[in-house]
């Protein structure tokens, strides 16, 4: 039986959609089935200081370690902050290309100080939190400088994007840290963290 030219069209649209449906949910399906040690290559610039990111993935939960320093080589550091919780991939994004939506859940959040530096640590607005040096201390509760406590802000509205090259991009950050909502969500992506050897 000859199909006329109408039905050749549609079936050809349909495989397009199916095409696209699959390698659509692939690419979710592989967000959402992150596993290892994902990590930044050298601290990237934040603001006037320099960030280092360790992301843990397994079983659909995550375990960021971020350290913040005065310095490119990650020397000097302000402090460290820890975060663990599920995370879900929820749809592709309408502004960044290529990026997923998604949502971080945050059960606690850790501040460790790292710094004696008066100016610093008023700076960073440190000084109200009881922060003993080098002690990680539980700011679930109480929260401290621009982390919220966890019954105010519990999720991070953020975008992942994974290349092909292995690279995993997360949102942008803004600098009052707040991504509670939705609406908070970035715009932009920062440079890629890479799976750590062993961790493949």
């Amino acid at each position: 039986m000859k199909l006329n030219n109408t039905w050749k069209t549609f079936i050809l649209a349909m495989v397009v959609s199916l095409t696209m449906i699959t390698n659509c949910n692939s690419k979710k399906q592989n967000l959402e089935n992150l596993s290892g040690v994902y990590s930044d290559p050298k601290p990237y610039s934040y603001g006037k200081a320099f960030g280092h990111r360790k992301f843990s993935f397994e079983n659909q939960k995550w375990t960021l370690d971020f350290t913040l320093s005065l310095y490119p080589a990650g020397n000097i550091p302000v402090f460290t902050f820890r975060t663990y919780g599920k995370f879900k991939v929820i749809n592709e994004s309408t502004i960044v290309s290529n990026a997923w939506n998604a949502i971080f859940y945050e059960e606690k959040k850790f501040l460790t100080l790292k710094t004696e530096d008066k100016n610093l640590i008023q700076a960073f607005r440190f000084a109200d939190c009881k922060l003993t040096l080098n002690e990680e201390k539980d700011i679930s509760e109480s929260g401290c400088s621009a982390w919220l406590p966890v019954s105010v802000c519990n999720e991070d509205h953020d975008l992942l994007m994974l290349t092909s090259e292995g690279g995993l991009h997360f949102g942008e950050r803004p600098f009052d840290n707040n991504m509670c909502t939705s609406e908070k969500r970035p715009k932009t992506l920062t440079p890629p963290v890479f799976k750590s050897e062993g961790n493949i």
